[in-house]
């Protein structure tokens, strides 16, 4: 019987779930498949049925309801929870259990393209206090990173460290050169760097020479902030990494296998973006 899995969206067509999902259950001979579903909100409660009957084995679960599964779901576990929103689904039994395999996929793309990255647990700067802000605070958290909170607005920025708590200082973007020397790492969760939009103001070379910059957009693959860093001979990590290492827990949990990053894989993958 073949196994059945998804990511769902509004719209959908954009994934490239399917692509990665798709290559791994290709190379590993699985009777299965993986298809990009668009539900619009109000379908979302008729989808969990479908879901509860048996349908699918699970899914993803990407722009805009990946906090509204939260009320639908049967269990959600701790993690998903603190970060307060879930992107993979397992249906088992009649249930439907929520999860966040988002600071899973960020740990794993810089753990594999700088597997040094977080020996020093020097002060992290993290760019940005919207709903992608929380996976990435989860886990630097996780490995005991103090963090260096900017956002535009510094008041959703001090919300979003309580939320999280451990060692979590706030500012505004303004702040970023005045927090730089001290920074090992660099992460932009904001939009920016999408359609060319880049940060104004910000001085890189104020930062340590060995300090690595990373971007959790794919899309560009490079974007302004990353091309600027790397001008300035410093280490950069693309977004697309973590797309590919967030997917890994979820095609486990449906089909029974744990799949591999490979670099064959990405280059499927970043043949589909624009450059």
């Amino acid at each position: 019987m073949t196994t059945k899995a998804f990511v769902i969206g509004h719209p959908i067509a954009h994934s490239r779930s399917p692509l990665i999902h798709g290559t791994w259950i290709a190379e590993h001979g699985i009777d299965g498949s993986y298809e990009a579903i668009d539900v619009a909100p109000a379908e979302l409660p008729g989808f969990f049925e479908r879901l509860r009957e048996g349908e699918f084995a699970g899914g993803n679960v990407t722009i805009p309801h990946k906090e509204a599964v939260f009320a639908l779901c049967d269990s959600v576990d701790p993690l998903a929870r603190t970060i307060g929103a879930v992107n993979t689904l397992v249906a088992r039994a009649g249930k439907v259990h929520g999860t966040n395999t988002d600071y899973l996929g960020f740990l794993g793309n810089l753990d594999a393209a700088a597997p040094d990255w977080s020996a020093g647990k020097s002060t992290a700067i993290v760019l940005g206090a919207g709903g992608a802000a929380r996976a990435i605070l989860v886990a630097l958290k996780s490995r005991s990173i103090p963090v260096i909170l900017l956002n535009r607005t510094r008041a959703t920025a001090d919300r979003l460290a309580r939320d999280i708590g451990g060692d979590i200082s706030t500012g505004g973007l303004a702040d970023f050169n005045a927090a730089a020397p001290s920074a090992g790492l660099v992460v932009n969760t904001t939009s920016i760097g999408m359609h060319s939009s880049r940060f104004e103001g910000f001085d890189l070379d104020l930062l340590p020479s060995d300090a690595l910059v990373t971007d959790i957009v794919y899309a560009p693959l490079v974007t302004p902030l990353l091309a600027d860093a790397k001008a300035r001979g410093l280490r950069i990590v693309d977004g697309l990494g973590m797309l590919l290492h967030q997917a890994v827990p979820g095609f486990e949990a449906w089909f029974g296998i744990r799949p591999s990053v490979t670099k064959d894989l990405r280059t499927r993958i970043e043949a589909t973006l624009e450059h």
